[in-house]
């Protein structure tokens, strides 16, 4: 998932607002996660969220999410998000983290999830 980063989703300090980079990197894992279980899916948690440089307006933040662990219903989600300079092509890994994804059923009810799919990252 790419992102081109807008003066609208910075901090006072002129940086990705650490939530709307939460938000993009939980979007990444909930598309690697419904791609993977073919099921609906919510997030039952997030941890090692590391934001590790800024990420400035006019930059491309690169995500990429892979399914790292798949049990009866709940999945792990890693998440990589590289940014990168337009006019120089410098890039590194700005950002960090892993989410717990659920597959549930119309009702929100754990659902078990078909472990013999090959995983497929967003």
């Amino acid at each position: 998932m790419t992102a081109l980063i807008f003066p609208e989703s910075v901090n006072p300090h002129g940086t990705l607002f650490a939530g709307a980079g939460l938000a993009l990197m939980s979007k990444a894992a909930f598309l690697a996660a419904s791609r993977r279980a073919r099921r609906q899916v919510v997030m039952a948690a997030s941890e090692k969220i590391d934001f590790r440089t800024p990420v400035l307006p006019g930059q491309v933040l690169e995500l990429t999410a892979t399914v790292t662990r798949v049990g009866r219903s709940s999945m792990r989600v890693v998440v990589t998000g590289d940014v990168e300079t337009l006019s120089t092509g410098a890039r590194h890994v700005a950002m960090t983290g892993q989410f717990d994804m659920v597959a549930v059923d119309a009702d929100g009810r754990p659902i078990p999830i078909d472990i013999q799919q090959t995983e497929t990252p967003a």
